[in-house]
């Protein structure tokens, strides 16, 4: 998720990843769950967790 970093770099302070097993991909924004590869059963593309990201700083 390097893609992040460059696109949002005014807006974010940090970023961790946290490793996972069983095909888990899960993202979240302070605490909220955005993303669920375990509910979507498919990885998204970086596009797709930018759009996401857009859409929480605006709410």
């Amino acid at each position: 998720m390097a893609e992040l970093l460059p696109h949002f770099k005014q807006k974010i302070d940090n970023m961790v990843l946290v490793p996972s097993d069983k095909g888990r991909f899960e993202f979240s924004i302070n605490g909220d769950l955005v993303y669920s590869k375990l509910e979507t059963g498919e990885f998204p593309e970086p596009a797709d967790i930018i759009d996401l990201v857009e859409k929480h700083l605006v709410s």
